[in-house]
């Protein structure tokens, strides 16, 4: 292999963290927010749904703060932390697709599981 392949690899490789973490980060804000419109109380029938909003920000989010960090773990964690933010994404998405207004919502959450499929793809 080539120097200039193991850059545009390396860059690639890079590229697609970000997207990865970018989309976590988008996945992560648009539950918190709709987790507080759906019920901003936690005292209603909407209940599991607001819990599954919040679970899934702060799994986004701490997948995010994986990707980000300069000292990369070991990949079996990175693909862990990946496979994981992926099922609760998929899992939060089905249920915001079953919720009036969540569309969005579970958009951001199926964009966020693709990025985080598509990058584990990119590790050996």
């Amino acid at each position: 292999m080539t120097t200039t392949t193991s850059q545009q690899q390396l860059v690639q490789f890079l590229e697609d963290r970000f997207t990865c973490a970018q989309a976590c980060t988008d996945c992560a804000r648009a539950c918190a927010l709709r987790a507080s419109l759906v019920d901003p109380d936690g005292t209603g029938e909407m209940e599991v749904l607001r819990r599954k909003g919040i679970m899934c920000a702060e799994v986004c989010d701490a997948t995010c703060h994986v990707l980000s960090e300069q000292n990369l773990l070991d990949e079996a964690a990175i693909r862990a932390q990946l496979e994981w933010c992926r099922s609760v994404c998929v899992e939060c998405a089905h249920a915001f697709d079953a919720f009036p207004g969540g569309e969005e919502t579970a958009e951001a959450c199926r964009r966020c599981a693709k990025a985080c499929t598509e990058f584990m793809g990119t590790l050996a």
